[in-house]
């Protein structure tokens, strides 16, 4: 028997241009187990060649847990000079517990070895009744046997080196409602599914067609990454449908680092250009020839609604032209048997966000981030010079941009596709909403206008036209800008990189799932999961909208935009008009003292929300009473009444302008109470992070001794490490993303530039690995070392194994490296000791540093997608305010009750009484959806001692980052094995029918 182990498993395969070599730690609790251990991997022809007995429980590095035992096995390969040893521990029990200890002992448990002769395993597994499983690959007849060890470790023991893949995930059943199967879903995240289960060889190539986007360079690494650690061969097609045409230089084979780089750089490095001839039958048959000639069958293809159509329609007419070539002779009998078929997958990159089935297309953060950019800075010579601004957007059929900029900067008028000005007069009324805001002492006037604006018989509204009309009727200093190519240019947000990394690595995903009767599908992304998509039906729905405004049907083109359009536009309508007498003014018997605190560290976004209340407030009567310096604010009576002017530049304010401190409101109740009372306030809005939230359940359990606090209350999330129970995301998380983004990019290109470097970034975040993660997969973090995961001894000897392999291949260039920590990954390895581990062990490939970011992750200007966040969150919050307030004005006839004499009655408690739990609340995005979830019932999914949720959705992209950094992808051979399980939801042509038609 020859073996030849080459072990797969992420955390064990550390390897080296002249020698493979892995060290695998497993740990047991019982002699029983140890022996067992030790017996099952002799059966595997392990070698025992150490065993040592210890008197007194020894320490072990890196475990909570002393060590009384242990043997230390070998497999040597026949084939190379590599070996695989296998340390066996028997854990102390008197010991703390650790919480590894019944498992493997790094981050992947898995191991998967190669044998040439399985008889012989098989036949010590049926001798010693170990059960197994056997699964026969259809593609080469190999065989590969699935078992586990007895700490429960799975392990495959295969007859060739194999590359296996995860099934499809679960269709939606006919009735179901999208939120409730991917819930279902989520559910099932911890099923068992083999990182590799069947050798799968595809040749795929990507290419970028139509307008660039910022994130498809990180869509196409993501595609070339994820090929190649799944085993496939991976081709870069260049110049788009055009390079298809071409054939030659333009087609090539990609390598790991041929998209080195990519993640940062906005555009498309593949190139994008128009093609006349692929539009035409006869181009598209020669692009199914350089196909063939160069073996791909299957494509992705990253672009707009026209490029994936095309891509669609060449798929059906596969067929013909390969029938027509082998006609031609343009191809062998062999090549038209093999390629008989070819998958297409698609992927929308367009800035404006016009895919109708999904919620964010790959380019619109970015787009939006340049144009707020843009914005902010003609806000400031407009104040200068009390001039009006009308700014031209992207966006012909699709007004998300104009929209959400328009939201995101505190435009004073914005003009859309889906919903023009209903008056026929919109001049008038436009004019007469910007006099009652320069009367009120504002200086400026902004006015956002998408290239495609309409009014109501769909006649274009144009920048110029706007300006006249300021000019002659106000007598206004009007500026035009068109912003034009700036919204496609600089690098892509946090958001577009992981959208385009996720939706790259589903695509490869999809394709490896797919069977010839597969409909083509498009990557989307739904509910805030990424879903796979029947590609025509996607785009029927698209062009759809077009239709719906050319037939004067507005509401239905606003329909097939995400869910939230209609309710961000009315809000944002709201919030912008502003009247004296209110633009929604209620009875008085109706209007209420609503009081805004911060409370805990300053987070991006919390003074846009604060903004939103106010402004509401005002336009419906409310009185907005601003609580200074956080809950000893609230103690001291510093309180002041907030009107609509003194709020109004607030939008694109970073930090706390009312002031916070992480002060708990225990010790000064009663102080408290006092103030509620003497400034007579009905509802309390805390915006804020976990301080926040415990600030709120103190107050909350406290109502029985404080009548005060009986009145609505509830936490919008305002925290940059994401940490609050009850939503996806909190404000100011995305902002400090980008801070992380754009200080791995600058770190990054001041290592590469003196020689080669790697930086140890330390990031915020407590205990919430959130900032890490989302980071490190955003910024092309080499690893990340998170609390969730921890760091141990042997976690790091296969990291800095792994990062020399980088620069061993790399000879000859300089490229600097990132590495993310959590501030609270470990006690023991603190950011400076990870960095002399890393130096020390380089062996002279790289240098290493470490760099601490500090408090730059809480400063800055929000970005867009927390300022959007924060107006959507305060309108629903202000509608349930009003809703528990007005339900707690009602007064009972209590004059026949008889009550305790510690009870009063009704009529002499405050104005809103609501004791009811669910009256105090957290309100949180889950999914796309916005919810109210009361404290009390947020506190068993939540864990004070580290301050988090117990439940966190982000922590599955863990595995994706090892794989678009190469974890477990050998330089030297090619081999590689992932454990990535795919997340997408498969929607079918029947479920966009029942979530888009209703």
């Amino acid at each position: 028997m020859s073996a030849a182990p080459k072990p797969t498993a992420l955390g064990s395969s550390l390897s080296s241009s002249d020698e493979y070599l892995s060290h695998i730690t497993l740990a047991s609790k019982t002699e029983e187990s140890y022996s067992g251990l030790v017996n099952f991997y002799q059966g595997l022809k392990f070698s025992l060649i150490k065993e040592v007995n210890y008197d007194t429980p020894k320490p072990d590095h890196g475990r909570t847990a002393s060590i009384k035992r242990e043997a230390w096995l070998c497999l040597v390969s026949k084939n190379s000079d590599g070996s695989t040893t296998l340390r066996v521990l028997l854990l102390d029990n008197q010991s703390p517990d650790d919480a590894a200890s019944s498992k493997v002992c790094h981050s992947n448990p898995e191991l998967s070895f190669v044998y040439k002769d399985l008889d012989i395993i098989k036949t010590h597994l049926n001798e010693n009744n170990i059960g197994f499983k056997s699964h026969i690959n259809p593609a080469d007849n190999s065989t590969r046997l699935s078992l586990r060890d007895p700490v429960g470790t799975r392990v495959y023991v295969s007859s060739s080196s194999q590359s296996f893949t995860v099934p499809s995930s679960p269709k939606l059943p006919p009735g179901s409602s999208l939120e409730s199967e991917i819930d279902k879903i989520a559910s099932q995240s911890g099923k068992d599914t083999p990182a590799n289960s069947g050798k799968i060889k595809k040749r795929i190539g990507v290419l970028t067609s139509g307008g660039d986007a910022q994130g498809m360079n990180a869509a196409v690494r993501a595609v070339v990454r994820m090929a190649l650690a799944r085993n496939c061969q991976a081709y870069l097609i260049h110049e788009g449908y055009q390079g298809l045409v071409d054939g030659g230089d333009k087609i090539k084979n990609a390598s790991w680092n041929d998209v080195k780089g990519f993640l940062t750089l906005g555009g498309t490095l593949i190139g994008t250009a128009r093609c006349a001839e692929f539009r035409e039958p006869k181009g598209r048959r020669i692009a199914a020839k350089h196909l063939v000639k160069n073996g791909i069958d299957a494509l992705v293809v990253i672009g707009g609604d026209g490029s994936l159509t095309g891509a669609d329609t060449l798929r059906k007419e596969w067929p013909d032209h390969i029938k027509q070539l082998l006609a031609d002779g343009d191809i062998t009998q062999g090549e038209a048997s093999k390629y008989q078929t070819l998958m297409i997958v698609g992927i929308v990159g367009s800035i404006d966000n016009d895919l109708a089935s999904t919620d964010m297309t790959i380019g619109s953060s970015s787009a939006l981030a340049r144009i707020c950019e843009s914005v902010d800075a003609i806000q400031s010579t407009a104040t200068s010079h009390k001039r009006a601004f009308v700014v031209e957007v992207m966006g012909r059929h699709c007004g998300w941009l104009a929209l959400n900029a328009a939201i995101c900067t505190g435009a004073d008028y914005v003009f859309i596709p889906e919903s023009p000005p209903e008056e026929e007069d919109w001049e008038t009324t436009m004019c007469d909403s910007l006099k009652r805001s320069r009367s009120a002492g504002k200086r400026t006037s902004l006015i956002i206008v998408a290239e495609g604006a309409i009014d109501a018989k769909t006649n274009p509204i144009r920048t110029e036209y706007i300006k006249e009309i300021l000019a002659t009727r106000l007598g206004y200093d009007t500026r035009v800008t068109i912003l034009g190519h700036v919204q496609r240019g600089g690098a892509p947000t946090s958001m577009d990189r992981y959208l385009g990394t996720l939706q790259g690595a589903e695509a490869v995903e999809a394709i490896l799932r797919a069977t010839p009767d597969t409909p083509s599908p498009v990557i989307g992304m739904l509910e805030h999961k990424i879903t796979t998509q029947p590609l025509k039906e996607a785009i029927e729905l698209t062009k759809e909208v077009a239709k719906a405004i050319e037939d004067h049907n507005f509401s239905r083109a606003a329909q097939l935009r995400p869910k939230s359009f209609l309710t961000q536009l009315d809000a944002y309508r709201e919030i912008a008009y502003y009247s004296p007498e209110g633009v929604n003014a209620l009875p008085h018997d109706k209007r209420l003292r609503i009081g805004i605190v911060h409370v805990g560290a300053p987070a991006g976004g919390m003074n846009t929300a604060t903004r939103s209340v106010v402004r509401l407030c005002v336009n419906r009567g409310h009185t907005a009473l601003g609580i200074h310096n956080g809950f000893p604010g609230l103690m001291r009576g510093e309180i002041e009444v907030l009107d609509w002017l003194s709020v109004d530049t607030w939008t694109v304010m970073g930090g706390s302008m009312l002031g916070t401190n992480r002060d708990q409101p225990d010790p000064q109740l009663g102080a408290m109470a006092y103030q509620l009372q003497k400034y007579e306030i009905d509802a309390l809005v805390i915006i804020g992070g976990f301080e926040g939230y415990t600030g709120l359940l103190s107050l909350t359990r406290h109502r029985k001794e404080y009548p005060a606090f009986n009145i609505p209350m509830v936490l919008i999330p305002a925290t940059i490490s994401n940490n609050v129970p009850g939503t996806d995301f909190s404000l100011g998380s995305e902002t400090a993303i980008n801070v992380i983004c754009n200080s791995c990019d600058a770190i990054k290109q001041s290592a590469s530039s003196s020689r080669k470097r790697v930086f140890i970034i330390e990031v915020h975040g407590g205990y919430s690995g959130y900032l890490a993660m989302l980071g490190g997969l955003s910024g092309g973090a080499t690893t990340v070392y998170t609390p969730e995961d921890g760091i141990t001894l042997d976690r790091l000897y296969r990291d800095v194994t792994h990062m020399r392999q980088h620069y061993e291949k790399e000879s000859g260039h300089s490229q600097g490296r990132v590495v993310l920590i959590n501030e609270k990954a470990s006690k023991l390895y603190t950011t400076e000791m990870v960095a002399k581990i890393y130096d020390a062990e380089s062996r002279g490939f790289y240098g290493c540093h470490s760099s601490i970011l500090g408090h730059l992750q809480q400063g800055g200007v929000p970005s867009p997608s927390d300022r959007v966040r924060a107006n959507t969150l305060a309108v629903s919050t202000i509608d349930w305010i009003q809703e528990r307030c007005w339900e707690g004005m009602e007064i009972p006839n209590e004059d026949n009750v008889r009550l305790p004499q510690t009870q009063l009655k009704r009529k002499y408690r405050q104005r809103v009484y609501t004791p009811a739990t669910e009256t105090s609340a957290v309100i949180g995005f889950i999914g796309s959806k916005i919810k109210f979830t009361p404290t009390e019932e947020l506190v068993n999914d939540t864990d004070f001692e580290k301050r988090k949720p117990k439940s966190q959705w982000w922590y599955p992209i863990r595995n994706l980052i090892d794989v678009v950094s190469g974890l477990g992808y050998n330089y030297y051979t090619g081999e590689a094995s992932v454990n990535y399980q795919s997340c997408a939801i498969d929607l079918t042509a029947d479920d966009l029918l029942r979530l888009f038609r209703q």
